[in-house]
């Protein structure tokens, strides 16, 4: 699924120049949102630096907004509080379709990656080895799950490890809980529950952050590659601010200081990117919503049927809109 995401982007990317608008004044600040990966401290250590540069190259205030959970800047988005903000790929489907937040750009990973995966952690010294130990032994087992509007914490071993087994994550456990990153993992670590989810880029950062509770935890799964993730701003944000910010971030990161910046988020240079970045993570939910219909045996064959049949025509869609993306890619690399 995911491994048409570059040639779709290609193609997806280059509509982004003509989607800002025009001739309005620019704003004198802006609210960035950050998703409440780990401690909110931590956070604005690696985030300060970036958004200094921020303010100083588009010459307006840049206020970090953090909030306890996704939802709080997905809302703050809504309501016009948050102008821009770093999402996962689920938190900014939920972004673009419940708060008028549009896709500009996307990060790339330090090592040139066009994306992370989901883990599953469990103790060095627990004997859950992979997914089916876990599953065996679930109902003996305290699992800690993600933010429930987190990609790599939530949907996508939400559909790969339990959809796909036909268990439910919410009741297959003596008692499940959902939490951040770096809370799982240091969960994880401390012995605290016994199963997390987790993602390499989180590993990569706990290792050196806290690389003794990182040599604490062994990896049972890993997902396919997810693809990087979004910034957003807000749709109805004035042209010439929406001018300004693409214009930063995508030449953010060519001198060597704002290199090193990147690199402590763990981050090289941003592309171009629109709303068809969230294609793949749209039919990874719809397949999830999928498989639990498929499931569920308290409805009619009818109802059931009619969930199903409405599911795989909004799949038809995606299919379709991916493949036109692809063809244009082709032909403009032809």
């Amino acid at each position: 699924m995911f491994n048409r995401l570059g040639r779709v982007l290609a193609a997806s990317a280059l509509i982004t120049g003509s989607i800002m608008g025009t001739a309005q004044a620019a704003q004198e600040s802006l609210t960035f949102g950050i998703i409440s990966t780990e401690s909110s401290q931590n956070l604005r250590t690696l985030w300060d630096p970036f958004l200094a540069d921020m303010s100083k190259q588009t010459g307006m205030k840049i206020n970090a907004f953090f909030a306890p959970d996704y939802a709080g800047v997905i809302q703050g988005m809504r309501f016009d509080k948050v102008d821009v903000a770093w999402y996962g790929n689920k938190a900014a489907m939920e972004a673009v379709d419940r708060a008028g937040g549009e896709i500009f750009a996307q990060t790339t990973a330090l090592s040139g990656a066009q994306g992370y995966y989901s883990l599953m952690v469990a103790n060095k010294d627990s004997s859950i080895n992979n997914v089916d130990d876990m599953l065996k032994n679930a109902k003996q087992l305290t699992f800690a799950n993600g933010d429930p509007n987190s990609t790599s914490g939530f949907l996508v071993p939400g559909y790969y490890v339990f959809a796909k087994n036909k268990v439910d994550a919410n009741t297959i456990f003596k008692r499940t809980m959902n939490g951040s990153h770096e809370v799982n993992a240091l969960s994880v670590a401390n012995k605290q529950v016994d199963v997390g989810t987790f993602n390499s880029e989180g590993m990569e950062r706990l290792e050196i952050t806290a690389p003794e509770k990182a040599a604490q935890l062994k990896v049972i799964w890993t997902s396919p590659l997810i693809p990087a993730d979004p910034m957003v701003w807000r749709k109805n944000l004035d042209g010439e601010t929406k001018a300004k910010l693409q214009k930063f971030f995508m030449s953010y990161g060519a001198k060597p200081a704002e290199k090193q910046v990147l690199a402590a988020l763990q981050w090289g240079q941003f592309r171009a990117s629109t709303n068809d970045q969230l294609l793949p993570i749209r039919q990874l939910e719809l397949f999830k919503q999928r498989s639990e219909i498929a499931n569920n045996s308290n409805l009619s064959a009818a109802d059931k049927q009619a969930k199903l049949d409405a599911i795989d025509a909004e799949l038809a869609t995606l299919e379709k809109r991916m493949a036109e993306l692809e063809s244009k890619n082709l032909k403009q690399a032809s």
